[in-house]
């Protein structure tokens, strides 16, 4: 008997019926995997370079260290593929983009305007194609 939420075979054709991938194995990672991966390192590393150049000492250690802190505990409670909640995906989605919208935040605060409207173009982007793959 075959679960009907089962992962297709990598190289099986759109409309072939799924097949269960071996235990402990995943589908391999696409370039979408990836770039979602690298915009939650730069959304990461984006708040602690903020942290630590927008307050003055002491505070700057404080958000510096905290500030991404925050973001990678509720990246892995609510969105990593292995989260602690399994939540609803609009909420996965909501924690997603407020992740993506504090970098942008920041970004916009340290006088990068224009990189953190890119940063946002592209990881909204990423996040939309990605939440609608998951939903396939």
């Amino acid at each position: 008997m075959t679960d009907p939420n089962a992962t297709p075979a990598p190289g099986t054709p759109a409309g072939a019926p799924a097949t269960e991938l071996p235990a402990g194995t995943r589908p391999p990672l696409s370039a979408l995997d990836l770039l979602a991966f690298a915009c939650e390192i730069v959304a990461f590393g984006v708040l602690a370079v903020w942290g630590f150049a927008a307050w003055p000492l002491p505070w700057n250690i404080v958000f510096g260290i905290a500030t991404p802190l925050v973001a990678i505990l509720l990246w892995a409670l609510f969105v990593s593929p292995r989260a602690v909640f399994g939540v609803h995906p609009f909420v996965r989605a909501i924690v997603e983009l407020l992740v993506y919208a504090a970098a942008t935040a920041a970004l916009w605060a340290m006088g990068l305007t224009w990189v953190g409207l890119g940063y946002a173009v592209v990881a909204v982007t990423v996040g939309v194609i990605a939440g609608r793959r998951r939903f396939a």
